[in-house]
């Protein structure tokens, strides 16, 4: 029997991207290739222990070892003198807009030049796109893509679809996608009250927990405090998706705004509804209380960068997607319109210049042609299933492993 090659996964957290990067790909290539493969995950290795290293073949490590991002080139470099294999990962481009909420913090701290430094002393690195990969490659020319992926045995993305009256618009993501959301800004008031009474428009993942960040520009010196919950972005987003609470009764209005974590009954009827935040091993979960989902982003580098995991979570829910025609949304999606006939594209994808109007365009054209959500969620589904199926990316990470070992 061949010696197993012995990887250690070190991943950058436990709740968000270590699952999709870290955790979950090296959970199934364990469980796929039991005979070929031993995988440790280790949240707080032993830094400073060369015994602690040296029964690895592979360390895989997402973006830094740690916290300390000063010392992780010099640590890559010493694995690599004892011949381990140092596979750094990496899913979002270094350095955000100014608009991102950690964008002052990460300038003022360089982060963004020492993550480029550990690309450039890694082994090899692996990403999510072929977009970003090309951009890794000033740094690094051994990248390899590995997508992000889905386990479609997973709970999350088995819940069936809640059932209504109304056809629902949904968003699902985090905090930091403000300016992404402003493009949608007036959409509803464009849609109508005719195409509006028959919607709910639904935000998933709102949350009002967090700290506000104030940087004295002069000293540098940070002071943190809790966040309120008007001044959270969610506060923010909703008003873009009840169109500044105008299309909700004062009732409701006014429980919205006690930004208390508690349902309001019958809100599943209403124009508009709250979804709190939810664990990331749950939050897909959230696909089934909506029809349409919405992917806005702005086109800037960061988010050219991105991975395409808003496709690939709605396909396998078969939701009709909305887009913006940017980065990662150009792989895998075809423009379903064409001089106002329907197409066999997989999505609705608006161009930058038609940001102003294409999103209540387009969700006016599946209202008033249901049976296409169903068909578009179809066609999405069978675009990724098989691409983004966690089972058959790990296949890929396996030869890939075996190939840089051997």
């Amino acid at each position: 029997m061949s010696k197993k090659i012995n990887v250690l996964i070190l991943p950058s957290d436990k709740t968000g991207v270590g699952k999709f990067r870290s955790v979950d790909p090296h959970i199934m290539l364990q469980n796929l290739y039991p005979d070929d493969f031993h995988v440790d995950i280790d949240y707080e290795p032993r830094i400073n222990d060369p015994n602690f290293w040296k029964k690895y073949q592979i360390v895989h490590v997402h973006r830094n070892i740690g916290v300390n991002y000063d010392q992780t080139p010099h640590l890559i470099k010493s694995l690599k003198e004892m011949g381990i294999i140092v596979i750094v990962d990496i899913d979002d481009y270094w350095l955000p807009t100014k608009e991102h909420p950690i964008h002052s913090i990460i300038l003022h701290d360089k982060i963004h030049e020492k993550i480029v430094a550990n690309l450039r002393v890694a082994s090899y690195v692996t990403t999510t796109t072929k977009i970003f990969a090309d951009e890794i490659r000033k740094f690094n020319k051994n990248v390899v893509v590995l997508p992000n992926a889905i386990n479609p045995d997973e709970p999350q993305f088995n819940q069936p679809t809640e059932e209504s009256d109304r056809i629902r618009v949904g968003w699902l993501g985090g905090s930091s996608h403000l300016h992404d959301l402003k493009l949608l800004d007036g959409f509803i008031s464009k849609n109508g009250s005719e195409i509006n009474n028959k919607l709910q428009y639904v935000i998933c993942g709102f949350d009002t927990r967090g700290s506000v960040t104030e940087i004295d520009q002069k000293t540098g010196q940070r002071k943190q405090r809790p966040i309120r919950p008007e001044e959270t972005v969610w506060a923010r987003y909703e008003e873009i998706f009840t169109n500044k609470y105008g299309i909700i009764d004062e009732n409701y209005k006014k429980f919205l705004l006690e930004f208390k974590e508690q349902e309001y009954v019958g809100d599943s009827t209403l124009p508009y509804r709250r979804v709190w935040t939810k664990p990331v091993n749950q939050y897909a979960a959230n696909y089934s209380k909506f029809d349409i989902s919405l992917a806005p982003i702005k086109n800037h580098i960061f988010n050219r960068m991105k991975s395409q995991l808003k496709v690939i979570e709605a396909g396998f829910y078969k939701k009709a997607l909305i887009a913006s025609q940017v980065g990662p949304y150009t792989i895998d999606l075809k423009h379903a319109l064409k001089e106002g006939q329907f197409t066999d594209g997989n999505a609705l994808l608006v161009q930058e210049a038609r940001n102003h109007s294409d999103w209540s365009k387009y969700i006016k054209k599946l209202v008033q042609n249901p049976n296409l959500i169903t068909d578009l969620g179809e066609r999405l589904y069978e675009t990724v299933k098989d691409t983004y199926h966690l089972k058959n990316v790990t296949i890929t990470r396996a030869e890939f492993y075996k190939s840089i070992v051997n």
